[in-house]
This record gives C-alpha cells, sequence and structure tokens, in this order.
C-alpha cells in the first residue's frame, strides 16, 4: 500500500522530468537538423547534443522520422494556440497583428528555429498529410481573416490568397537566416514583421473632404504552405 501511495506521489514529478528531457531531445534534434539538414543527422548526433547515449532516444521515439514528427506537432499545437487567442482580438488588423508577432516567437523560440520550414517530404504520405493539412487549415484561417479585413473597408482590396502566401512566404523564411543573439530578440523581431507585413495591408484612412490619405504607423496593438489547387 505505501509502495502505490508512493508511486502515485511521485508520478508527477517523474512525469514532468520525462516532459522536460522530451523537449531537451526536440530541440537538440531541431537544432541539428537546421545545422546539417535532416537526412544528414544521425540519432548519434542528437543524442550527443542531449548529452545521453542513443539507447536512450528510444525511451521517447522510436525513431528519428517521429522526432521530426513530433516536432511538427508541436509547432502545429503552437499555432493552433495563436489562432484561437487571435480570435478574441477585435478587427482583422488586431487579429493578424498577433499571429504575425506569436508566430515569429514560434519560430524563434529556444528551438531555435521551426521545422515548419523542413522539408515534410521527409515524413512518410500518411504523416505528410497529418501536417501538410494542419497547415493548410493554419494558411485558410490566416486568408480568412485577410478576406474579412477586404470587406471591412480595414485593409486594401486585392487577392487574399496572395496576400497570405506573402505573409507565410516572410514568417516561414526566417528559420533560414535567424540565429539567436542577433541585433533583435523575437519580441522586436515580431513587431517589425507586424509592422512591415499588416501595415502593407491597411487601406488608406479617409482625410478631410473624404480624401483617402495613408497613416503610416497607425498599427492596432494588441516552408511556404502549397499552393492548393
Amino acid at each position: 500500500m505505501s509502495g502505490s501511495l508512493e508511486r502515485k506521489h511521485r508520478s508527477p514529478r517523474v512525469h514532468a522530468k520525462r516532459e522536460r528531457r522530451r523537449a531537451e531531445i526536440l530541440r537538440a534534434a531541431l537544432r541539428a537538423f537546421r545545422e546539417r539538414g535532416y537526412h544528414a543527422t544521425t540519432l548519434d548526433a542528437i543524442a550527443e547534443q542531449v548529452g545521453v547515449r542513443k539507447t536512450a532516444l528510444y525511451h521517447y521515439f522510436p525513431d528519428k522520422q517521429a522526432i521530426l514528427l513530433a516536432c511538427h506537432r508541436d509547432s502545429i499545437a503552437d499555432l493552433g494556440r495563436i489562432l484561437a487567442q487571435a480570435r478574441g482580438r477585435r478587427g482583422a488588423a488586431a487579429r493578424l497583428r498577433h499571429i504575425i508577432v506569436e508566430h515569429v516567437r514560434v519560430m524563434t523560440d529556444a528551438f531555435g528555429g521551426s521545422p515548419l520550414a523542413f522539408e515534410v517530404s521527409a515524413l512518410d504520405a500518411e504523416r505528410q498529410a497529418e501536417i501538410i493539412g494542419a497547415r493548410d487549415r493554419y494558411e485558410r484561417e490566416l486568408r480568412g481573416i485577410i478576406e474579412g479585413g477586404m470587406r471591412a473597408g480595414s485593409f486594401r482590396r486585392g487577392n487574399a490568397k496572395v496576400a497570405a502566401f506573402t505573409i507565410l512566404g516572410a514568417l516561414n523564411g526566417i528559420a533560414r537566416w535567424y540565429r539567436p543573439g542577433g541585433e533583435l530578440d523575437a519580441a522586436a523581431l515580431g513587431e517589425q514583421f507586424a509592422a512591415h507585413l499588416v501595415g502593407g495591408l491597411l487601406a488608406p484612412a479617409r482625410g478631410p473632404h473624404g480624401i483617402r490619405t495613408l497613416q503610416p504607423g497607425r498599427l492596432p496593438s494588441g516552408p511556404i504552405p502549397g499552393v492548393p489547387a
């Protein structure tokens, strides 16, 4: 009985320790994937970065592809949370700004580069379909926000699909050049991206006599997905 109680009280600590080690493995894997490429990265290289034997990785992941899939799923979950938070913002510009700032954070957080920019073809067909489907849903919601802003007159008229792909291309491209410790931290970088990407969509405001005028600086506070057929 006492042993059962001990296991019960110990299990949250064991679970927390396991989750920390899992996160360490994913961070190490993403660093290695970014530096060497997915195909050139071995489990030995990942284990070396974590500071464990390769056999220790098998307690968490059966193979390298499972590690990559977990990286993708974690980032997709992050994007899902970003969308849920954005829905609570008022107005298309505020929602889009939140998405951009937080997407930059995902791309520049402790992982040092999101797997969203990595080649999905490294996954098997079933796993590819899962990740591509999730990314497509993210793109569609982003496009819907832009379309809503265009209809409401807060964004200038144009092709919302092109605008969404332009934004996603800029955001996902961060993984190709971003290195931690640079001149701008993640928050400042996110603000810069939002200023350029949201600011470029804002419709000119009406000035005196109904004339449309540009309002610089009036930004509300608060790998590219494949083009669908």
